[in-house]
């Protein structure tokens, strides 16, 4: 007896929308016959084409896209037959629900209300545009499947317990401890400014803790050295998200997996790519916020300045007036929840022990998890075997372990040296948790405006738009501008990331595949670690530059600088560094250049800047 297709069931996969061809879920049943069998695909009783198919369920994408309005789909194989009705959606509607995130987030600076209204918005149209449905189904259909997951309720419990190491760590003095012998070393302009940058990079772990602590600590320092308050604001802002978004361990970095990794499970790739490696592989990709670096320490250890900022240094240094005349500073104390109890000895080991313990961890738990299965006889370097290793391992566990470890050793540590009691660090540890309250809202939205995108195929029908158009190797500058103007008008990196990464890690795996770019391939990974990277990048020079950005305001406020000045002081470094990051980073590297090449011919060229085209401050 033949082997036959007993029965066919049908489900459309996603919303079917003009411009894209739609998929389909076919599910075939055949009692002891694995396959494959000829399907026959069918729209509106005309036979389209037949597939190969094995018995259960496959994803078919149908070959043509089709007209607005309802259709029947329909597949045949022997006897077997079925039929499903599916509307087909304007394809415009597909782009409403992040459009409204990013429009909403331009006009009313408001990253939160305008993902939640992203969100709505989708279910609106998923549900037959019934309000009420759909604001019930807002829930349900979108944001409680987003922590269903089991990697992204570990993303949330990682997050927050890094915020609550942090929250110990400074409470102990621990914090303030890396700042005291920091400080030792501004005995003059060019060491002050040199201490504030070297202070900056070494709070790495929050980009807010960053700030408020630097500014606070090093202003009195810098104001005895006649430093001008727009170079230390400058200073301070590009040391804080620069280097909290670079750093593989910050409170940065479980907001970013969780972002990455949502992509990649909802294209299927999961298993090709591990979002923690992507994440460390996009750190040599992102090159506004090493150029930053870079740039910031040229002009500390040259004492040469360009443009506006070197009017306020040469004021601040000849006539001793660290604000301009007119000028109104914002001025801002320490922050209670930062400072250790009176009196409690102020040791950099209680910051440097938690945070090694996270890192190393860390390190285990990735090796723990990566190590079964990989032989080292296989692979003809260590190198290339822990890479194998890494690459295989269960990096939310290894997250999960290490920030337990460190918040842990954080308590420890403060318990034992009698610092904090067991009362004391349950509320540091807490006021922790509290300061990741927000981010944890943003990023659940991510990931439910990401489901909405994908059962809406938004990525589907941008590439048909730009397919023969859009060449996906001017993708990673394409994004970086995208990221950068948001992140600029909106004042917030977070939210940008959260609005882009799920809708370009798509655009950028569909780009490719229509340029025949198998996933896995070297100009793929290239490709999408550069897409990943220019969002993260752009994300952080908008947040840089903004006025409206928190960082930027804090940081005028910790060091006492005139808002408007910083801002006005700081842009031009900044688009220096953006423009080169672009020209010599983003481009040439989607192009097969080496990140590395990039990133020292930029160096260079940032120093060479320094040296010829600025001018001495005295």
């Amino acid at each position: 007896m033949a082997q036959e297709v007993t029965e066919i069931r049908l489900a459309p996969d996603g919303a079917p929308i003009t411009g894209a061809p739609p998929e389909l879920t076919v599910e075939l049943v055949a009692e002891g016959a694995e396959g494959p069998f000829a399907v026959t695909l069918i729209v509106d009783g005309r036979p389209l084409e037949t597939r190969q198919l094995a018995a259960g369920a496959s994803t078919v994408r149908l070959p043509r896209a089709l007209s607005a309005g309802r259709h029947t789909l329909g597949a045949a194989s022997g006897a077997a037959r079925a039929e499903i009705e599916v509307s087909v959606l304007p394809g415009l509607l597909s782009l409403v629900p992040p459009l409204i995130a990013i429009g909403l987030a331009l006009l009313f600076k408001d990253v939160l209300v305008s993902l939640a209204l992203g969100v709505f918005s989708g279910a609106l149209i998923l549900n037959s545009f019934h309000p009420i449905v759909a604001f019930a189904r807002s829930i349900d259909q979108f944001v409680v499947p987003s922590l269903a997951d089991s990697d992204r309720a570990s993303i949330v419990i990682f997050s927050t317990l890094l915020g609550g190491m942090v929250g110990v760590i400074g409470a102990s003095g621990g914090t303030r401890g890396i700042v005291e012998r920091l400080t030792k070393l501004a005995t003059n302009a060019r060491r002050g400014q040199l201490a504030t940058w070297a202070l900056g990079v070494a709070i790495f772990f929050d980009d807010y803790a960053n700030t408020l602590i630097v500014g606070n600590t090093m202003r009195p320092i810098t104001d005895r050295l006649r430093i001008s308050r727009e170079k230390l604001a400058y200073i301070v802002d590009s040391t804080a998200a620069p280097v909290a978004s670079v750093v593989p361990i910050s409170t940065w970095i479980g907001f970013e997996i969780g972002l990455i990794a949502a992509a990649f499970t909802q294209l299927g790739i999961d298993d090709d790519y591990n979002a923690y490696g992507v994440l460390l592989g996009s750190i040599a990709y992102r090159f506004y916020p090493i150029f930053a670096l870079v740039l910031g320490f040229a002009i500390a250890v040259s004492r040469r300045d360009a443009g506006p900022m070197l009017a306020a240094e040469r004021r601040a240094a000849t006539t001793g007036k660290l604000v301009a005349d007119g000028d109104t500073p914002l001025a801002m104390e320490s922050a209670d929840a930062l400072e250790p109890p009176a009196g409690a000895p102020l040791r950099a080991v209680n910051a440097l022990a938690p945070i090694g313990a996270v890192v190393a961890v860390t390190l285990v738990g990735l090796y723990v998890t990566g190590r079964p299965g990989v032989d080292p006889a296989d692979h003809p370097s260590v190198f290339a075997f822990l890479r194998e290793v890494f690459s295989a391992s269960n990096s939310f566990h290894a997250l999960l372990w290490g920030s337990l470890a460190g918040v842990t050793l954080a308590i420890v540590l403060a318990l034992a040296q009698r610092i904090l009691t067991v009362t004391q660090s349950m509320k540091a540890m807490v006021e922790g948790f509290r300061s990741m309250l927000l981010a944890l809202v943003v990023l659940i939205l991510a990931w439910s405006i990401g489901a909405v995108c994908e059962q809406l195929n938004t990525a589907d029908y941008v590439v048909g738009l730009t397919e023969g158009v859009l060449a996906p190797h001017w993708l990673p500058v394409l994004v970086f501008l995208a990221s950068a103007a948001i992140s600029f008008a909106t004042g917030a990196s977070w939210g940008t990331m959260a609005i882009l990464m799920p809708l370009v890690i798509p655009i950028c795996h569909q780009l490719a595949t229509a340029a025949a770019l198998p996933v896995g391939s070297p100009t793929y990974t290239t490709l999408l670690v550069g897409t990943v990277s220019s969002v993260l990048a752009g994300s952080v020079w908008g947040d840089h530059c903004s006025p409206i950005s928190d960082t930027t305001i804090l940081s005028s406020m910790a060091s006492g600088c005139d808002h408007i000045a910083h801002v006005r002081t700081q842009i031009p470094y900044a688009l220096f560094a953006g423009l080169l990051g672009m020209a010599l980073g983003d481009i040439p590297t989607a192009f097969g250049l080496s990140p590395w090449i990039s990133l020292a011919t930029g160096s260079a060229i940032i120093v060479l800047a320094v040296r010829f085209l600025a001018r001495p401050v005295s």
